[in-house]
């Protein structure tokens, strides 16, 4: 973390969980209006006059459509197709940003560098040169639009103010990732906290991507997923057209000539008090099921409450329609929900 943002949470009254990221103690589950430390995210930078080349092979969006006010969702894949890691991306000046959570950087870095062999760009790890915060709710916009001249309106729009970057992320309320130095950071919390918001935990920006329909790859399921099954071609985090890059054959061989079986939900569930937590990799089950493997598994899940969860899921299709999936061999069904945006008609 950043030394002298680090010192400005501790003085707001943080503590560091095992994240990485500040917590506090008093703070409500659910604000209207919010500030959160996303210091559990990290940063890759990687720059050079052949990054973009680099990263075009190695990526599953295409690179091109990335603008100075337009950001991406990626993933990084197995040679079978399957995320190893999935981030934001963002043109940054001269480089290009990797936006994804620490647990999944050191994988990210080693496999980017593995390949990297004589493209002229460099790979590192910036995540203690710049500062991640969210901000949830109306009540910052006023101060954010004095900082930076205006908002980000569209769904993963950018703008900038000097080195510091606001992205709009997908919510029904107004939700943005800020990234920048620590003093710039530090003036958009106090602003927003002098406007109304509240500091919050990170479990909260989890819970509000859980609701987007915005998965997050982490080590307990890196590997698990081709970008279909966990909804990243309908959030803009596939390219069709781009040409080749790792795992590319098989990402379009299930888009033109294959049959979804597997996509992802937005479940939730009621726990017993002594319940195992679902946590992310958490397996599912189905009576219906014929697969040899688990016809399902957690991406990511988080209390509302006790012994309420929400989750998404990615689950067989078939036993999704069916109504059979539960967590665990014997736990509760899950109630499942299309995320946000809607699946797409069947042809």
């Amino acid at each position: 973390m950043n030394t002298d943002w680090q010192a400005f949470l501790d003085s707001q009254g943080g503590r560091i969980g095992d994240d990485g990221a500040a917590h506090f103690d008093s703070a409500p589950a659910e604000p209207a209006c919010a500030v959160v430390d996303l210091s559990h995210l990290g940063l890759i930078a990687v720059s050079g006059p052949e990054a973009q080349d680099f990263l075009q092979g190695q990526l599953s969006n295409d690179l091109r459509e990335l603008t100075a006010t337009h950001t991406q969702l990626s993933s990084h894949c197995s040679p079978k197709g399957r995320m190893l890691a999935n981030f934001r991306v963002l043109r940054f000046d001269e480089r290009f940003l990797l936006i994804l959570p620490r647990a999944q950087l050191e994988t990210l870095l080693k496999r980017l560098r593995m390949f990297l062999l004589r493209a002229k760009a460099t790979i590192e790890d910036a995540s203690d040169a710049l500062v991640c915060m969210g901000l949830v709710g109306d009540c910052a916009n006023a101060s954010l639009t004095h900082a930076f001249g205006s908002l980000p309106e569209a769904l993963n729009a950018m703008v900038r103010a000097g080195d510091t970057a606001l992205i709009r992320i997908p919510d029904p309320s107004p939700r943005y990732l800020l990234i920048g130095p620590a003093e710039s950071a530090r003036a958009a919390w106090e602003a927003a906290c002098a406007a109304g918001a509240e500091p919050a935990n990170p479990d909260l920006w989890a819970l509000r991507d859980i609701r987007a329909g915005i998965p997050t790859v982490l080590p307990e399921t890196s590997d698990s997923f081709v970008p279909q099954m966990a909804n990243m071609q309908l959030i803009d985090g596939v390219s069709f057209h781009k040409g080749c890059y790792t795992g590319q054959e098989v990402v379009a061989r299930m888009q033109y000539l294959g049959k979804l079986k597997r996509r992802m939900y937005v479940a939730q569930a009621t726990l017993d008090a002594d319940a195992e937590p679902p946590l992310p990799g958490t397996l599912l089950s189905a009576a219906s099921s014929t697969s040899e493997q688990a016809p399902g598994r957690v991406v990511d899940a988080r209390a509302t409450g006790p012994g309420q969860w929400e989750m998404l899921v990615v689950a067989e299709i078939s036993a999704a329609e069916d109504g059979e999936l539960r967590l665990g061999d014997s736990g509760p069904l899950l109630k499942l929900s299309p995320p946000p945006y809607g699946f797409p008609a069947e042809n």
